[in-house]
């Protein structure tokens, strides 16, 4: 087995969105959700990748083991209002962050980690956030983020 790091392109993004799909899966199930029925998250995944992508606002970087993608990463870049911890104002929103089964605990997720940890600070962002799953607040916690016990949302 080796494994090759690479960023997405659009000949992947299929394959890509499908493991997105298996990991909100996990997650919403494991928080004692049921899947909704008939939500086209394909659709929409799809165009909001293939778009964000050509404007340069997501950038993923994908772990292959031959022609299978084994782990996946995200970072869409937004911009706020500069604050004086993010004089810049630009922000990493960090998600897509799965391992298949198969491969955890072998570091491909840390790796993955660098290279979009990598591409903020080339964008100029001052901050990265994330909204963790239990399984990966020991991974980013290891790896240096903080949680903010502020933070908030709110469902529209």
């Amino acid at each position: 087995m080796e494994i090759i790091y690479k960023r997405l392109s659009d000949i992947e993004l299929e394959a890509f969105i499908d493991m997105r799909i298996t990991q909100l899966t996990e997650e919403y199930v494991s928080s004692g959700k049921t899947v909704p029925d008939g939500v086209d998250l394909k659709s929409a995944l799809f165009d909001h990748y293939h778009r964000h992508m050509a404007d340069g606002t997501f950038v993923s970087w994908i772990a292959k083991d031959g022609d299978r993608i084994v782990g996946t990463s995200g970072m869409s870049f937004v911009e706020k209002p500069p604050y004086f911890s993010c004089p810049s104002g630009k922000l990493g929103l960090l998600s897509s962050m799965y391992t298949d089964p198969g491969y955890r605990r072998m570091g491909i997720a840390r790796h993955l980690l660098d290279h979009v940890i990598g591409e903020a600070r080339e964008y100029g962002c001052g901050s990265v956030h994330i909204t963790a799953s239990d399984e990966g607040v020991k991974l980013y916690t290891a790896y240096g983020f903080k949680h903010n016990g502020n933070f908030m949302m709110y469902d529209l």
